[in-house]
């Protein structure tokens, strides 16, 4: 059983770069501008034999109830709840803050466990104010600097007193739904959209719990947030990301192109993704642009068309948006699509189905004998056209891969296919294999003519 840590501190002393440095790898976002963090950042990590799971939280500032540094306050007190022990980061250059007060004070009244980091001590100046460290109450500060990776082995230290022992963890019993993001069976989901569409809201709702920063304003979820989940005994792992705008809006180098880049690897190492569309201005030309990228990567789609309670005819509604969507996505023709209300719960029901729906087709393997059954009806019913006078010969038929279904045709000419003759088989495939949702690849393999090289 992982022991579970907590990273708190003010805003820009460093906790992301530590949580990246211990997870032993960039999944957090890391940049200068203040507050970067929102929501929290969850991983499971091995320091020096030591297992843990470690808690990336939003800068501690006392402010205004209802605005947004109260509510990243209120999800950083929600961590330090749930931890074993937390890492109550300082700059070391800076010394002890008036800010570092008010969290020692709120740390003392949880009771929690507290290790004290001085976090950027590389140089002198950060060394010199250690001594100010012992006025938080927590001890000796261990020196360290996140960015480099100097002091983890003092960490490692101040860590061995909290570890449980064997027979604690036999007294307390393994949580059986706990699971990190590596088994295969594993069902790895990204809920993906335009910035404000309430995909967070949606993440929240699914998990049912208020694990992402939800509020009026546009693009508050600035870094993938992965949260482990268990739906008809299926071991899933939910991301939230951050809103997708047209590229052309977003300054390089940008925090807004970091939060993008963080969403984009989401989509690419999913199995399955939700695109959740604004029931209010449904199918903009962004939203296509996200579905066209997700399909090019290969992965299966759900849309989830959110505020689903402000539409009155929800069934003339339903036929139109389908109309819209095989119009306007002709490669994923017949992709779920389900009404939800991330506010009300309304159509989540059906949502879950869905995706296991198309998570099912996206794994689908059809084996070569009914392949070439299909292929026989396909071609009788609509033969491949002639190019330039000759007929384009396909042969046969066989799936290479899954996820997602791809198949090799084998035969003479097929790089004259057209589109149209393509889509025509593929849309047959999705009929009659049920691959409704996920992309279809075809792969050439042209039969060399036997009589070319003679003469």
């Amino acid at each position: 059983m992982p022991l579970i840590i907590a990273i708190v501190g003010r805003p820009n002393v460093g906790k992301s770069t530590l949580f990246n440095r211990l997870a032993g790898r960039k999944l957090a976002i890391v940049h200068d501008t203040p507050g970067v963090t929102r929501d929290r950042k969850e991983v499971d990590a091995q320091l020096a034999h030591i297992p843990l799971r470690i808690v990336d939280t939003a800068g501690y500032e006392e402010a205004a109830a209802g605005t947004l540094p109260a509510r990243m306050t209120g999800q950083t007190l929600m961590a330090i709840a749930d931890a074993d022990v937390c890492l109550f980061m300082i700059d070391g250059r800076e010394g002890v803050t008036v800010g570092d007060e008010l969290i020692a004070a709120a740390l003392r009244k949880s009771g929690k466990k507290v290790v004290l980091i001085a976090n950027k001590c590389e140089s002198r100046r950060g060394l010199d104010n250690l001594g100010e460290a012992f006025a938080l109450g927590f001890g000796e500060a261990v020196a360290m600097s996140a960015e480099h990776g100097t002091g983890l082995v003092d960490l490692v230290e101040a860590l061995k007193p909290f570890v449980p022992t064997e027979e604690e963890i036999d007294e307390d019993g393994a949580d059986e739904d706990d699971f990190d993001d590596g088994p295969s069976h594993t069902l790895k989901l990204a809920i993906v959209g335009r910035p404000n569409v309430g995909k967070s809201s949606l993440f929240n709702r699914l998990l049912g719990e208020d694990r992402s920063l939800t509020g009026p304003e546009a693009g508050i979820t600035r870094d993938a947030v992965a949260a482990a989940w268990k739906v008809e005994g299926r071991k899933v792992l939910l991301h939230d990301t951050a809103g997708l705008r047209r590229r052309a809006r977003i300054e390089q180098k940008s925090l807004e192109h970091m939060s993008v880049g963080s969403s984009l690897t989401a989509i690419k190492f999913a199995d399955c993704v939700i695109v959740v569309i604004d029931a209010t201005a449904p199918f903009e030309k962004q939203e296509l642009t996200i579905a066209d990228l997700i399909v090019r990567e290969g992965r299966a789609v759900v849309f989830a068309v959110n505020k689903w309670d402000l539409i009155e005819d929800r069934a003339g509604a339903v036929k139109r948006l389908r109309e819209q969507l095989d119009q306007s996505l002709p490669q994923i023709v017949g992709a779920p699509l389900v009404g939800v209300s991330a506010l009300t719960g309304e159509g989540l029901a059906r949502l879950l189905p869905a995706v296991l729906s198309a998570d099912a087709a996206w794994n689908t393997r059809v084996p070569t004998a009914r392949l070439n059954r299909f292929l026989i009806e396909a071609l009788e019913r609509h033969p491949p056209p002639a190019v330039r006078g000759r007929r384009v010969r396909i042969r046969y038929m066989t799936q290479v891969k899954a996820r997602p279904p791809s198949f090799a045709l084998f035969g003479t000419q097929l790089e004259a296919l057209p589109d149209s003759y393509l889509r025509y088989l593929q849309n047959l495939l999705r009929e009659t294999f049920a691959l409704k949702g996920v992309p279809i690849r075809f792969a050439f393999r042209t039969t060399k003519n036997p009589y070319a090289d003679k003469k």
